[in-house]
């Protein structure tokens, strides 16, 4: 059997991923335990995944390293935008003042129950031939988010717009055949393009349909479908 010499650094295959874009925010609705209606993330900067966990812990045994046993794996990133969704407020631990039964439009109270929620944002794919050769669906489910600070100063000759940070923790969810997660990515340069615009429909909405997060279970359905 033949075999194959390994080539480095190929015209074409250079690879590299950059950007953030199309933020999507989906709030979770804690009554029917459902993602409700997605609405777009304007203004958002960056998005740093961090996975932490998968720690090994050696056992020994007969004076020998006898096996590594592997913490479990827990997935959180930190979010930074300029700006944020007013669905974004529940998920803040920010919740409108009352008046009787009814809120106050434009007043908030702070230090609430914080909402947990989903989101989507696209980053691009790239090579050293074409640097919009595609991009990627990064999907984060049982998200919530840690008090974030706000650092407000005076206007001067060198302004700049207040950045908001959150930290996210996670909740994974089921995945059929697989462990539970909390983030799934889709690679457009590798899956069907069909198939690809019908998730996109369903996250980002039509003119028919709402925006929605899809579970993993009807991700594969999508993807599987004819």
């Amino acid at each position: 059997m033949a075999g194959k010499e390994l080539v480095w650094d190929e015209v074409g295959k250079r690879n590299y991923e950059t950007g953030v874009s199309k933020g999507v925010l989906y709030p979770f609705n804690s009554q029917d335990k459902k993602y409700g209606v997605g609405v777009a993330w304007n203004g958002l900067t960056a998005v740093t995944e961090s996975p932490s966990g998968a720690e090994a812990t050696p056992l020994y045994a007969d004076n020998i390293k006898y096996l590594n046993l592997m913490s479990a794996e827990d997935f959180g990133a930190t979010v930074e935008a300029y700006t944020y969704p007013d669905e974004f407020a529940a998920c803040n631990g920010e919740a409108p003042l009352m008046n009787d039964q009814s809120a106050i439009e434009g007043v908030t109270v702070g230090q609430q129950k914080r909402s947990p929620f989903g989101m989507s944002y696209q980053t691009k794919v790239g090579n050293d031939t074409d640097p919009d050769a595609g991009y990627k669906i990064h999907i984060i489910y049982g998200a919530q988010a840690a008090p974030s600070e706000k650092a407000y100063s005076t206007v001067n000759d060198t302004p700049e717009a207040i950045t908001f940070s959150w930290e996210l923790t996670t909740t994974p969810i089921e995945v059929p055949g697989l462990k539970p997660t909390a983030s799934i990515t889709i690679d457009s340069t590798k899956v069907d393009k069909t198939k690809l615009k019908k998730l996109e429909e369903t996250l980002y909405g039509t003119a028919e349909a709402d925006p929605k997060l899809p579970t993993p279970a009807e991700i594969i359905e999508i993807f599987k479908g004819e």
